[in-house]
């Protein structure tokens, strides 16, 4: 796969001064980390994060970390575990045998901690969440802390018999020690270790005293060795907590924290709770759903690797938060699909049509391109014979201005690789709809074009032979939100769901080629859009094809 973020930032220009000489890390190999936590499933958002984490690496030849940051055992599971590390494979990115767990540190954590209170700077705190919280202060107002002077003895101690499980829930914290009154809040002692007394997914019982992410991270990023810890710009006013804690204990390095802008994206929502909630109360299937903003939803719908690095390559890394539309995902889907993906034949609300005049019991084989943006694909043969379904929406009895496809004794329009037809009438039932129509053929026009050159004024139509088509289920997808901003404060993201997210379209006929199509196998419907199979739900004797993304649109990059 093609190395991705060839074009300079900011986060290369730190990085190369940084390794220059007489840089901070002249000499050594860049090495960054991603730590995802797992208690949920990827989304687009963590791939900008992880593209960058990995893609810099590979920029500047250097290598990546896979850590999963567990520190905390309310909602990690195994299954997000295994999850994550199929979703960046996917990506086409590798992190070797450098696969941790933040709970992997838990012993170091620990010793960290207690050098920090024999260095006297770090105290057993016993204000309960509220007190806490009413002693914060405000930027005017230090905050307080009574047991600030507490004897380190004491403090070491009490911290000892927190670990042993002596006391309750939230019984006792362990607190920094750094500045009351500094005006960045993260600063004013912070806590770094609290009780919880719950089972951890790796870990078992061991623990009931688990470190806070401010403070073991830093701690995990010193002891692997990394050079450059690239995170989101929320943790920009955690970065002097990050420095101080990996300044005051005796971790082997010291590496950088860089901030950069989350990737924000409209008409959708980011966030693992919200996402989590769409799961569990069923508006969607499942975290793989093809309407979720999930890499597993993204992948089952028919985007591809290519696709999304490139989508967040050309996102770029900014240091303002920005949000991108949508449709700029589905662009970068479009384009790559353009050159890939095989043209075939499919109707999705077909209606018969008959050719009157062609023989019955005869049938030929057409042949067609693969792909005309790749001739190595070749060709394939479809069959051609009287009956064939085309799209409903290619006929009307009495048709509007300018209307150029078939309605009785209208112009002559193409079968896509075929012939030329011109519709002599329809038979309806008694309700008065449309269930044939008719038509003639125009036997020395084969591949669509008049032997005597005359001008063809209809359109261009794609069928599928009626003997031969098999049946299949469509499912297109739009937007899961509605609005653009469903995540804005104050609203209410459940009431801004798509009532028209999902429709499923049964009975549709598709060429017999695609009778045995598997994911991750990709297709244009010709004039329809790029669909591909269900990873989950399609079979054999159940095709079922989702609209990856329709066949064109009005978004133009820079727009």
């Amino acid at each position: 796969m093609a190395e991705i973020m060839e074009s300079k930032n900011f986060i290369h220009s730190f990085i190369e001064e940084d390794i220059a000489e007489g840089g901070r890390y002249a000499g050594q190999t860049v090495h960054t980390r991603f730590p995802p936590e797992p208690n949920g499933y990827l989304h687009i958002g963590h791939c900008k994060a992880l593209t960058i984490d990995f893609g810099t690496a590979e920029k500047f030849g250097g290598i990546c970390n896979l850590r999963m940051d567990d520190t905390n055992p309310t909602k990690e599971d195994v299954e997000f575990v295994e999850a994550i590390k199929e979703d960046i494979h996917w990506l086409g990115f590798d992190w070797g045998d450098r696969f941790f767990y933040g709970s992997d540190y838990f012993e170091k954590d620990y010793e960290y901690a207690v050098e920090l209170i024999k260095k006297g700077l770090a105290y057993v705190c016993e204000l309960t969440p509220e007190q806490f919280k009413e002693n914060r202060g405000d930027v005017n107002t230090p905050a307080v802390s009574p047991w600030r002077d507490r004897p380190m003895e004491e403090s070491l101690d009490l911290f000892e018999r927190m670990r042993a499980g002596e006391f309750e829930d939230n019984k006792y914290t362990l607190r920094a020690k750094i500045d009351l009154a500094s005006g960045n809040f993260n600063m004013r002692d912070p806590v770094i270790y609290r009780i919880r007394h719950m089972h951890h997914h790796r870990q078992g019982d061991k623990w009931c005293i688990y470190p806070m992410y401010d403070f073991a991270h830093p701690i995990q990023d010193a002891l692997e060795g990394i050079t450059h810890s690239l995170c989101s710009l929320e943790f920009e006013n955690h970065r002097p907590l990050y420095n101080w804690v990996v300044e005051n204990v005796s971790v082997p390095h010291t590496p950088r924290q860089i901030e950069f802008a989350r990737l924000g994206i409209d008409h959708t929502v980011l966030s693992k709770r919200k996402l989590r909630n769409l799961v569990e109360t069923g508006v969607v299937s499942g975290w793989d759903d093809p309407r979720m903003p999930t890499l597993c939803g993204l992948r089952r719908r028919g985007y591809t690797p290519a696709s999304i690095r490139n989508f967040c390559e050309r996102v770029g890394v900014a240091k303002s938060p920005n949000t991108i539309p949508y449709a700029f995902l589905e662009f970068c889907l479009r384009e790559d699909l353009n050159e890939t993906a095989k043209r075939v034949m499919a109707v999705l609300k077909p209606v018969k049509l008959t050719i009157t005049n062609y023989p019955e019991g005869q049938s030929e084989s057409m042949v067609v391109e693969n792909n005309p943006n790749r001739p190595e694909d070749g060709t394939r043969e479809v069959t051609f014979s009287r009956n064939l379904w085309i799209e409903a929406d290619d006929f009307l009895a009495q048709p509007i201005p300018k209307y150029k496809r078939l309605y009785p004794n209208g112009p002559e329009c193409r079968l896509k690789g075929a012939y030329l037809i011109k519709c002599t009438g329809c038979v309806t039932d008694e309700n008065g709809n449309v269930v044939e129509v008719l038509a003639t053929y125009d036997p020395e026009s084969r591949g669509g074009d008049p032997a005597d050159g005359r001008k063809v004024k209809g359109a261009t139509i794609h069928w599928v032979d009626a003997e031969t088509a098999v049946d299949a289920e469509v499912r297109q997808y739009d937007n899961l939100f509605s609005d653009a901003d469903p995540d804005a404060a104050g609203k209410d993201y459940l009431a801004c769901l798509n009532p028209n997210s999902l429709e499923v379209l049964t009975g549709c006929k598709v060429e017999a080629s695609l009778a045995e199509a598997k994911a991750p196998e990709s297709f244009q419907f010709m004039r329809l859009g790029y669909f591909c199979p269900d990873s989950k739900d399609s079979a054999p004797d159940h095709l079922v094809f989702n609209r990856s993304v329709s066949l064109k649109d009005s978004f133009k990059p820079g727009k």
